[in-house]
């Protein structure tokens, strides 16, 4: 008989249910050889050609969704049956082939997506656990099917609140995600996904029957990292998902490394910070020159404090008493000096050498020197009435300030090193220091000039320092003034 090549071809829909047909007269017809899972996935094809039969018959209801979802399941199942009988399939592989052929047919006459590419192509990945969300049972149980097979660990959402569930108690490497969702849909899961710091880095593939570019172009901009639509190409998604699991790993691995670069910095600025200041430990870190030796020229306001007869106050103690007093001392000193913006360049015993204006100069120096050294005398009744409480003796400080130009930088040698100052006006400080009384606080003329605040100051006194010709003319600071 010959065929009128002029004739349309028929539409999809019959050549699919044709296909259907032979291969449900050759299952009625108990064909040999399938047991367990094989005729479980025979029914579960069958089932979903009943379901697309239902729907193409439905006129009233014509959803290209749902007759996307159902072919899919067909080619899913299909599939996987042809791959378990391997090549010595008899009728059934026959039928299977032709069902295959028209579900690429149904495919193409109603979609705009290219043909699938050939299926026996596998895709090697690593394993990854996946979250499969989709709230048409059939399609999850497909998908894990499909994905176990291939070494995944697949675990499986009905609806978006479980997908969200599930992401906040497990660490997921890919998402499958489909579109039309009741209550929660698709594009509102993958809006909360990436909106969330902890999941965003999460690759989600969509998986939708709907080809409405308007919304693949919405769910790309949202962050989707893929788009496949059903019925999706097995061989595809292998190579979507390992790309995304790929990704993910990738992110996991610089998490990691960020984690352990931040404690190792949280730890070297602990450590460092217990003998460094916490502007220098900040030089050093974030300024790849902060380790070269050299300096530079800074005019800084230096202050120079220690304890009133302290050496005769030690020997009249035990070691440990000694320690306990100079450490209860130390201690809030060195957190009102660094609470003031002030550089500790050294401990000299009970003596404390600071340096405001490096490594960091700031319009404020001097003031915040005078500032810090009354807040450091005023806090000696504290400290005194924990030593009375301790059965130690009192205490009391003396404190100079003075203003100049120093050598700042790292001072020593390649192999030893420290961020010091070098300079006349660090010796004229010590000077005057030596010729503080217990509470006092001497300021040098060169560090009254520089004040912008209002201060309480005491009569100018003339210092006959050792070692300098010239006297140094000094004022003893009383308070801080707020007129």
């Amino acid at each position: 008989m010959s065929t009128d090549s002029s004739q349309p071809p028929a539409p999809w829909s019959q050549v699919l249910l044709h296909a259907v047909s032979d291969l449900r007269i050759l299952a009625e017809a108990g064909d040999k050889g399938l047991e367990g899972a094989l005729r479980e996935d025979l029914q579960r094809l069958l089932q979903a050609a009943t379901t697309l039969e239902h729907q193409v018959a439905d006129t009233a209801n014509d959803s290209h969704h749902d007759q996307m979802n159902s072919l899919a399941a067909i080619r899913g199942y299909a599939e996987m049956l042809q791959e378990d009988l391997g090549t010595d399939s008899g009728s059934l592989g026959d039928s299977l082939t032709r069902l295959l052929q028209a579900v690429d047919t149904a495919h193409n006459d109603s979609a705009t997506a290219p043909a699938p590419a050939p299926q026996q192509r596998n895709i090697a990945s690593e394993p990854g656990f996946i979250l499969a969300v989709d709230d048409l049972q059939e399609n999850r149980e497909l998908v894990a099917r499909y994905l176990s097979r291939s070494g995944h660990l697949v675990v499986t959402a009905a609806s978006g609140e479980e997908a969200l569930r599930t992401l906040a108690d497990t660490d997921v490497d890919v998402v499958l995600l489909d579109l039309m969702m009741p209550d929660m849909d698709g594009r509102e899961v993958l809006r909360r996904i990436k909106e969330n710091p902890e999941w965003r880095a999460t690759p989600v593939i969509v998986i939708s029957g709907s080809q409405d570019m308007d919304g693949i172009i919405a769910c790309i901009e949202a962050g989707a990292d893929d788009y496949l639509f059903k019925p999706f190409n097995p061989v595809l998604l292998q190579a979507r998902i390992k790309a995304g699991i790929e990704r993910k790993r990738w992110h996991d691995r610089e998490e990691q490394y960020r984690q352990q670069l931040e404690r190792n910095e949280k730890f070297i600025r602990a450590t460092f910070g217990r003998y460094l200041s916490d502007e220098i430990v900040t030089e050093i870190l974030e300024r790849p020159e902060g380790l070269e030796l050299g300096g530079d020229l800074r005019e800084v306001t230096i202050m120079m404090s220690d304890i009133r007869g302290f050496t005769t106050l030690s020997e009249q103690l035990g070691p440990q008493q000694v320690v306990a007093m100079l450490n209860r001392y130390l201690g809030t000193m060195t957190e009102i000096i660094m609470a003031h913006n002030g550089t500790i360049d050294e401990f000299i015993g009970d003596a404390i050498l600071t340096v405001f204006g490096a490594p960091q100069r700031r319009n404020d120096d001097a003031d915040r020197a005078v500032r810090c050294a009354l807040a450091m005398q005023a806090a000696m009744d504290g400290i005194n009435a924990d030593n009375r409480a301790a059965g130690l003796p009192e205490l009391s400080t003396g404190i100079a300030l003075n203003t100049g130009s120093v050598i700042a930088g790292n001072i020593g040698s390649e192999r030893r090193s420290k961020y010091g100052f070098v300079g006349h006006p660090m010796n004229v400080t010590s000077r005057i220091e030596d010729h503080c009384q217990g509470g006092e606080i001497l300021i040098s003329e060169s560090t009254v000039k520089k004040l912008s605040g209002h201060y309480t100051l005491g009569e100018r006194r003339d210092l006959s320092i050792r070692g300098i010709e010239q006297s140094v003319t000094v004022q003893r600071i009383e308070e801080a003034r707020h007129d």
